[in-house]
């Protein structure tokens, strides 16, 4: 007797890339806002996000990743803004000095 072959199933939608993308450089953007690094990040991670949700719409069900790229966009604008504070607060709790180069050394 013979076996019968399994059935072939539909393919599995693949993660758009953009989506990861701008996961990843989100999560970067908030994890390092205090270095301001978030200012660069946050909206790069968002630009990425809001295109990958674009064309996740626009695939017809061959893409998937619509919850990483809002994910991505949503901590990019997060990582911003606090990048931007930490900025602010950095500057205008006297942080500077008027004083620059070897002459910090010396005093």
């Amino acid at each position: 007797m013979g076996y019968m072959q399994g059935g072939v199933g539909y393919a599995q939608p693949r993660t758009d890339g953009l989506a990861i993308a701008s996961l990843i450089v989100g999560i970067v953007g908030v994890v390092c806002f205090f270095l301001c690094l978030g200012i660069v990040a946050g909206p790069t991670a968002a630009i990425m996000g809001f295109v990958s949700r674009q064309r996740i719409a626009s695939s017809g069900g061959m893409l998937s990743g619509g919850g990483m790229a809002l994910a991505g966009l949503i901590l990019g604008v997060v990582g911003f803004i606090a990048s931007v504070i930490t900025f602010f607060v950095y500057i205008l709790s006297g942080h500077t000095t008027t004083t620059t180069g070897l002459a910090t050394l010396f005093q």
